[in-house]
């Protein structure tokens, strides 16, 4: 068995999608829209295969909020390979302006990491 896809809402799809195509080098499909429906979609694939929905839609709400931890996704991780690659990444989002929670380091169940928050503050591992 593997995890087929995760899926996130979204407040702005394409801001996203920028974000994961420009650090993650996701590719992104095409842009489904239920006019109807007030919804709209996009995949991202990542090398791995591995795939991201970014939904929107009119009426979502957002949740309870306290310092970004809430029931549901707490958070998820991408490999980018190597601690080299992590450090780089890292140094290269926090130039960009984006917040990084924590690392990079190494944790004291072995991995080695460092914490981000996307331009919607889901919480983003990035790892060997």
């Amino acid at each position: 068995m593997k995890i087929e896809h995760i899926a996130i809402w979204a407040r702005d799809i394409e801001r996203l999608r920028e974000f994961y195509e420009t650090y993650f080098e996701a590719k992104a499909g095409e842009r489904y829209v239920n006019d109807a429906k007030g919804f709209s979609s996009r995949f991202l694939r990542f090398e791995s295969g591995a795939r991201f929905e970014l939904m929107q839609m009119d009426g979502i709400e957002a949740g309870p909020e306290s310092d970004g931890l809430c029931f549901g996704l707490a958070h998820f991780a991408i490999s980018v390979g190597s601690e080299t690659r992590v450090d780089q990444l890292t140094a290269r989002l926090k130039a960009d302006g984006y917040c990084v929670l924590d690392g990079p380091r190494r944790t004291g169940d072995g991995y080695y990491e460092a914490t981000v928050l996307d331009p919607e503050n889901n919480r983003l591992e990035i790892t060997v």
